[in-house]
């Protein structure tokens, strides 16, 4: 399968320290000929860290994927019925969002396309970076990957001495997780070494 001419919903949450890793991912999709629709949470838009600017961000994937970015529950909503997807991908997905995720809760742009593209059947992709996935978050994560239509970017521990709940998707596995993922197949192995001392 080919990612030509496909329709790829992109959401960004609050993981800042994620976007440099995967922002070269967006670039693959669309260079292999995807039409990227970006949608961003409020945490996203309207947050300035050490890693950069909200509005930077925006700007930036806007550029990048020659679309406005989608930054309102409004205007995520048409993602299912008026404007289908091929897949939708959240990466960085953080352990906040995967917790309202796994729980059915829909209260940014991010988790109502997915939500969205779930009720369309088709596929959503999810390249986790969380603190907690081996916390308080585990059975959040377990049950994301247990349901129908949920697939995941390869993840791993990355640093399993200073954080040792933390869990870290490989981004650069994204483009061939959503090969497979609209095949109906989980790339293998989903739990990876990304540690190496």
């Amino acid at each position: 399968m080919s990612l030509q001419g496909k329709k790829i919903g992109f959401g960004l949450t609050g993981s800042h320290c994620t976007y440099d890793a995967v922002f070269p991912e967006i670039e693959k999709l669309v260079n292999a000929g995807a039409e990227v629709l970006p949608v961003v949470t409020f945490t996203v838009k309207n947050t300035e860290t050490r890693f950069g600017k909200g509005e930077d961000w925006v700007q930036r994937i806007e550029e990048l994927t020659g679309n406005k970015v989608i930054d309102s529950i409004v205007k995520a909503e048409p993602l299912g019925p008026k404007i289908p997807l091929d897949c939708m991908v959240i990466a960085p997905l953080t352990g906040n969002s995967m917790s309202k995720f796994a729980n059915a809760m829909t209260d940014s742009p991010v988790l109502m396309a997915a939500k969205a593209t779930l009720r369309n059947q088709k596929p959503v992709v999810l390249g986790i970076s969380t603190n907690d996935a081996l916390g308080l978050n585990g059975v959040n994560l377990m049950r994301l990957m247990a349901t129908k239509n949920i697939y995941m970017i390869p993840f791993g521990q990355d640093d399993p001495v200073k954080k040792p709940n933390s869990m870290v998707a490989r981004m650069e596995m994204l483009s061939e997780t959503v090969l497979e993922a609209m095949e109906g197949k989980q790339l293998q192995p989903v739990l990876v070494e990304r540690y190496k001392d």
